[in-house]
């Protein structure tokens, strides 16, 4: 399976509370929802397209409890994400989860770059990261990220957590699809090809 990474994020690369402020998940950061008020139809079907071509799902910790307690308890099976993540197989990266709820959830605890490789081995199309920041961070530091889908949302919102560190692996990165959207969203697709060239 190929390791695919679809996050939304702001033109000064802030992750954090897309949809909304959560004071539990994100204490103290109220500048959440940033994304929502720019969603349109064109937007919301491309990325409903991308969850239904998940033949499986890798999460951290934080997105999948968040995923769990909200898409997790949905049943409108006409809905592309409730349809796609409540029938695909779940894998979360935790080392405190330990009787997960959400149906078809594995947890990795153990050694988890060696239990990401078996995943990406098995037969499939594509084994697909929402969300887990964290997460995206750790796979692109050891190279487990086939492909990077950045939504980029037309705003500045000026703090956050970011999805890049300020420090870490560089990665030269091909074009593989680029799309605009009508209230500005651009969505990039792009494969990892080493170490860049420098001048």
């Amino acid at each position: 399976m190929k390791l695919v990474t679809n996050t939304q994020i702001t033109v000064d690369g802030v992750m954090q509370a897309n949809g909304g402020n959560n004071p539990t998940l994100d204490p103290g950061f109220e500048r959440g929802g940033w994304a929502l008020p720019l969603g349109d139809d064109e937007s919301t079907a491309y990325i409903g397209d991308c969850y239904l071509r998940a033949d499986a799902f890798l999460f951290g910790r934080r997105t999948y409890e968040l995923f769990a307690g909200y898409w997790g308890v949905r049943d409108d099976a006409d809905n592309p994400f409730v349809r796609a993540l409540n029938s695909r197989p779940k894998f979360v990266a935790s080392t405190t989860i330990t009787d997960p709820q959400w149906a078809g959830t594995t947890v990795l605890s153990g050694d988890l770059e060696a239990s990401i490789r078996a995943l990406k081995a098995r037969p499939g199309g594509e084994l697909q990261v929402h969300g887990s920041g964290q997460l995206i961070r750790w796979l692109l530091e050891h190279e487990l990220v086939d492909e990077l889908t950045l939504i980029v949302c037309p705003v500045i919102v000026g703090a956050g957590t970011r999805l890049f560190p300020e420090d870490g692996l560089d990665h030269a990165l091909d074009l593989v699809e680029s799309r605009r959207f009508p209230t500005g969203i651009l969505a990039q697709s792009y494969r990892p090809s080493g170490r860049p060239q420098y001048a």
